[in-house]
């Protein structure tokens, strides 16, 4: 197969725009009821119960979803004020500079040859196609000319003074570096060194004298933490970004509002597949919170639960 009949289908985004009109399909996910269907329904109210009364109000998210159309979703999100602190993997970061400044992404299958793909020289996420040249060489580039300038005002930045400052260059309305910067929602990125823009700071560093401030990013957390009167919590998938949510919560006795979205099963004993009522033990779901773990897809789950914020 040649290269140029597989990168046909570019990969888009959607928008908040985009989901009007499907908050009228929630009330039939409460007549449906059985099993996950009543799981979305709760999800749904929970978000708009958090919306109401929660002023601190986190969206968490791992990086693979980040290279779909819901990358244009999350940044509507934060831009329209439903959340205001973003908690998310390193990939994220990558993905979102990649495709706001140049590179492409496709859309492929997750039955491709990937030796064949490696000879083409085109990775695969999933069903997702990612030319090389639309990954690395794109965040390398970009990562260079910001932090050359950047680093001529002052050479210590915190993680997410330093995302703003990516977030001010981007000229593509569904970024979310872009969405953030805009609304001054901070960006923590915790394993922020995981990827390809972790790499190229370190690289850039050895260079310009860049220093990150990670403990500077776990002060706005915990600030906005210590304040607050009541917080939640939309979580998408698990790993770093789930922990960090609600490991700072466990010091306001929990949150108040959560949502789980997940592929994650628990009998592994993963974080990743933990229920809220094992955060519950930890102090990290207030007990008697309002709580719900919805199983799916999120590329088919989070368009749904989302509308209901629109309602």
């Amino acid at each position: 197969m040649k290269r140029e009949d597989l990168l046909t289908e570019v990969v888009g985004d959607i928008t908040l725009e985009d989901i009007k009109g499907l908050d009228k399909y929630i009330e039939l996910f409460n007549k449906i009821y059985g099993f996950s269907a009543e799981a979305l329904y709760r999800g749904a109210k929970i978000l708009k119960d958090m919306q109401k009364d929660a002023d601190l109000r986190f969206i968490s998210f791992t990086a693979n979803l980040v290279s779909t159309g819901l990358r244009g979703l999350f940044a509507d999100l934060i831009r329209n004020g439903y959340f205001n602190v973003v908690m998310t993997t390193g990939g994220t970061i990558d993905h979102d500079i990649a495709r706001s400044c140049g590179g492409k992404y496709y859309k492929g299958s997750f039955d491709y040859d990937d030796n064949m793909l490696r000879e083409l020289h085109i990775h695969r996420l999933g069903n997702i196609l990612v030319p090389m040249e639309s990954y690395g060489l794109v965040v390398e580039r970009v990562v260079k000319n910001v932090v050359d300038e950047i680093v001529k005002e002052k050479k210590e930045w915190a993680g997410y003074e330093l995302l703003w400052e990516f977030g001010k260059r981007i000229n593509d309305p569904h970024s979310i570096l872009k969405a953030a910067y805009e609304k001054k929602v901070p960006i923590i990125v915790p394993g922020i060194v995981d990827g390809s823009f972790g790499t190229n700071l370190f690289v850039r560093s050895q260079f310009t004298g860049l220093r990150l401030n990670l403990f500077e990013d776990m002060r706005v957390v915990k600030d906005l933490v210590f304040s607050c009167k009541k917080s939640g919590a939309l979580i998408i998938g698990g790993g770093i970004s789930k922990h960090h949510t609600i490991w700072w919560n466990q010091f306001k006795d929990g949150l108040d509002y959560t949502v789980y979205l997940t592929t994650a099963q628990e009998y592994d004993g993963s974080l990743s597949g933990a229920k809220p009522r094992e955060a519950i033990s930890w102090n990290k779901i207030r007990e008697h919170s309002e709580n719900v773990v919805i199983y799916g897809d999120a590329t088919i789950i989070l368009p749904i639960l989302a509308s209901a914020l629109l309602s």
